[in-house]
């Protein structure tokens, strides 16, 4: 049996959680199609191995995803998990994607709206999925700041900001954690965003730890991508880019083998590694990818063993950036 996630506090202010969450964005959408019952599966065992924090969004599968977390969370008891909601992309009926919109009106309506969705009366942590261009999150996190003190939300997060725009929303308000891209090939936070994050007193929760399955040890470069996975349009799955960083991967699966470990579990104990303050969100849609995921807490990188993990993935090695130039041209967190 796997060893069951140790809990931890999201940084000085958030809640007591596991320090292994799952992110269900793929259950619904951008990663091809999944399958419902398994989906719900993933959940129930998830749930069943101690992992408690559980990361959706309003938009993944435009409302899809809080209603499979509802369906999962069916005759479980409400106050022995921390659901986390990202809001403020908009889309349109056809799955497009029409820019962000984290004014406090629709705020306050997107919570609503999630509310009912999960059949809850709190969110453990909500947050915009991105800083709204147009908004300033000074109004951003004030009009969250509100529905905290009606009750309706237990904790402000971030996702995807940069250092300055983490202490302007702190003089508002206190932040729980940011939620952020961190793996072994994305690790552009350590310069200034990080430091921040810590400076503050404010946890990261890391996503992306495989790189969107590029680190799973999984990956093929013959793969077909369907139309609906959005991989397919990802600088670092494309051409000679993915060929490189295949190779990447390659080295690390040496390390991996030696350790006894697959791919996965040493990248995910990589991330783990990085600090207390750091709770990886695993993005399993199966049951065996879980399992393989919760094995990452039983590996324990000594650190020549994080030496050779460095060696294998060294910073900044990684080909093409983590996102195509226009979304990439979206994260405060890259400016």
């Amino acid at each position: 049996m796997p060893t069951t996630p140790a809990r931890t506090t999201l940084g000085t202010t958030g809640p007591t959680t596991s320090a292994l969450g799952l992110g269900l964005m793929g259950m619904s959408d951008l990663y091809g199609p999944a399958d419902e019952a398994e989906s719900v599966a993933t959940v129930h065992a998830a749930l069943d191995a101690g992992v408690t924090l559980l990361d959706t969004g309003d938009f993944y599968g435009m409302g899809h995803n809080e209603l499979l977390l509802h369906e999962a969370l069916r005759g479980r008891d409400r106050a022995s998990v921390e659901i986390s909601v990202k809001f403020g992309a908009q889309r349109g009926p056809d799955g497009s994607w029409l820019g962000y919109d984290a004014s406090p009106a629709a705020t306050r309506t997107a919570l609503a709206y999630s509310l009912r969705r999960l059949r809850t009366d709190y969110v453990d942590v909500y947050r915009p999925a991105r800083l709204d261009p147009n908004v300033p999150i000074e109004e951003t996190v004030g009009a969250i700041a509100e529905l905290v003190k009606a009750g309706y939300v237990r904790h402000i997060g971030l996702s995807e900001v940069g250092a300055e725009t983490l202490r302007r929303a702190s003089a508002v308000h206190p932040i729980s954690d940011l939620q952020i891209e961190y793996s072994l090939l994305s690790r552009s936070l350590e310069a200034e965003v990080l430091p921040a994050a810590r400076e503050l007193g404010i946890g990261v929760t890391a996503y992306g730890v495989l790189s969107r399955g590029l680190l799973s040890g999984h990956w093929t470069g013959d793969r077909e991508i369907p139309a609906t996975d959005f991989r397919g349009f990802g600088p670092r799955f494309q051409g000679d880019n993915l060929s490189h960083n295949l190779r990447l991967v390659e080295a690390l699966r040496d390390v991996a083998t030696a350790k006894g470990a697959t791919v996965a579990q040493v990248a995910i104990a990589w991330v783990a590694s990085r600090g207390d303050d750091i709770v990886p969100l695993v993005g399993a849609r199966r049951r065996d990818r879980l399992t393989e995921a919760l094995g990452s807490l039983d590996v324990h990188l000594t650190p020549e063993d994080l030496a050779a993990v460095e060696a294998a993935v060294p910073e900044g090695s990684a080909a093409g950036d983590r996102y195509a130039a226009a979304q990439m041209a979206h994260l405060d967190s890259e400016h």
